[in-house]
């Protein structure tokens, strides 16, 4: 993505956290993870409170960054929608059911990356 008229893979991940904003995801962060992995360089952390509206928030962030012409090369987790995990290459995303996220605890398990964003505590 080093092309001027390109998102940077910040913008990027700031625009499905947007997305996911829209859907009235709870406690929505972006985390710079790009110092502590290889995998990705930010991860969009969310959660919903209910199946339908995890759907919902996934839908919101495809459409959105579909606008953009990025498209996920992977989603999993869509049919029980109990931890969507959207791949965009350097930005995750991952939308959990509100239980589901408490149990993981993504945001400890990454807490010496930079937090970007945070939003809808």
């Amino acid at each position: 993505m080093s092309n001027n008229t390109e998102k940077t893979t910040k913008e990027l991940a700031i625009l499905a956290a947007e997305a996911a904003e829209d859907k009235k995801a709870n406690d929505v962060q972006v985390l710079d993870v790009k110092e502590l992995t290889i995998i990705a360089d930010y991860f969009v952390i969310c959660s919903g409170n209910s199946e339908p509206q995890v759907k919902a928030i996934a839908r919101s962030v495809e459409d959105k960054l579909g606008e953009e012409g990025i498209h996920p090369q992977k989603v999993a987790g869509k049919d029980n929608a109990r931890w969507i995990l959207m791949d965009y290459a350097d930005v995750i995303v991952h939308i959990f059911l509100e239980e589901e996220r408490q149990y993981y605890e993504l945001e400890r398990l990454w807490a010496d990356a930079e937090q970007i964003l945070r939003k809808g505590e």
